[in-house]
């Protein structure tokens, strides 16, 4: 196991390269200054300007630029913020927290939704349960998380006043009021996303249930005299989770930008507002980071994926 995820990550760095070599040339050639502001400030002399620009190497070639941020990366200097006036990895550090929060909450609050309704409608295909949960799962997925988000700030905040609709970092109190309150604001952009992705779990638990469940196994298993919960949770869910571990791991980058929205609709200060902010104000190097950030998250979760590929199903050999 342990070579196995040290070779996996070998392999994750010449991705990683290519993914940041992209992005770097993209944003290079993007339309935009990080510095224009100071071209139009009168309260700047040109040769101060031209100063910060030769020592951030802003007229450098893109391949040079490109290699003075790879080594200083490596050296754990991720660049200075021109809008915020800090460094990057501070900047990051700083709300990354908060969004691994909120999106880990959302994941869990998905898988314990998905799993036992789509196992349980797998169990009694075409009954009331299937139909009822079928178009819940349509329409779930069909809204975007912008809509349900600002229909639950309309429904929860403004009319019933039950849950703040900004999320507050600076939340006076301590102990278990401090958690609650936490859990309070949380409450809202959790649901919207958890739910948003329990639609889509739910139809491919659902559909790998009965993939499985058909099986000659599963029926020779029954033959044996094994009750139906047996069957169902020790020789049928364990192999239908394989391509519901392959969805979630291929809907990681789909959860990011989901909370990137989230986050614009109730104010969350994490890594997603952060990028929007970024890309307003031209701020380059926050937008560098941030996506490769992103790219690292994306890698690591398929890392996992795979892993528990060898769990779930012994047969596969992590080799």
């Amino acid at each position: 196991m342990g070579q196995y995820v040290l070779r996996r990550l070998l392999i994750a760095i010449p991705s990683l390269l290519g993914i940041s070599l992209v992005l770097f040339t993209v944003l290079a050639l993007a339309p935009g200054d990080p510095f224009g502001d100071l071209a139009t400030n009168p309260n700047v002399p040109p040769e101060v300007a031209l100063a910060l620009r030769a020592k951030f190497g802003l007229d450098d070639p893109i391949y040079l630029r490109y290699l003075h941020w790879l080594v200083a990366m490596a050296q754990g200097d991720w660049g200075f913020s021109f809008a915020s006036r800090a460094n990057v990895d501070t900047l990051i550090l700083q709300r990354l927290p908060t969004t691994l929060y909120v999106i880990g909450s959302a994941q869990l609050l998905a898988l314990s939704i998905a799993i036992p309704v789509g196992v349980f409608a797998a169990t009694r295909p075409y009954s009331i349960f299937d139909q009822i949960a079928n178009t819940l799962a349509f329409i779930g997925f069909s809204l975007p998380t912008f809509f349900t988000g600002l229909l639950f700030i309309l429904v929860f905040s403004v009319k019933l006043d039950w849950l703040p609709f900004v999320y507050s970092t600076d939340i006076k109190g301590t102990g278990i009021h401090w958690v609650l309150e936490q859990i309070r604001q949380a409450i809202m952009p959790v649901m919207v996303l958890g739910l948003f992705q329990a639609a889509s779990m739910t139809r491919f638990v659902r559909s790998a249930m009965l993939d499985v469940i058909r099986l000659d196994y599963v029926t020779t298993a029954r033959a044996k005299g094994l009750g139906q919960a047996t069957v169902i949770v020790k020789h049928v869910m364990r192999n239908a989770m394989i391509p519901v571990v392959t969805l979630i791991a291929l809907q990681i980058p789909a959860v990011f930008g989901g909370a990137i929205v989230t986050e614009q609709i109730f104010r969350i200060p994490g890594i997603g507002s952060l990028l929007i902010s970024s890309i307003l104000s031209n701020d380059t190097p926050v937008v560098m980071a941030v996506t490769f950030v992103f790219a690292c998250l994306v890698v690591f979760f398929n890392l996992i994926a795979d892993v528990l590929y060898g769990w779930l199903d012994p047969r596969i050999s992590l080799r």
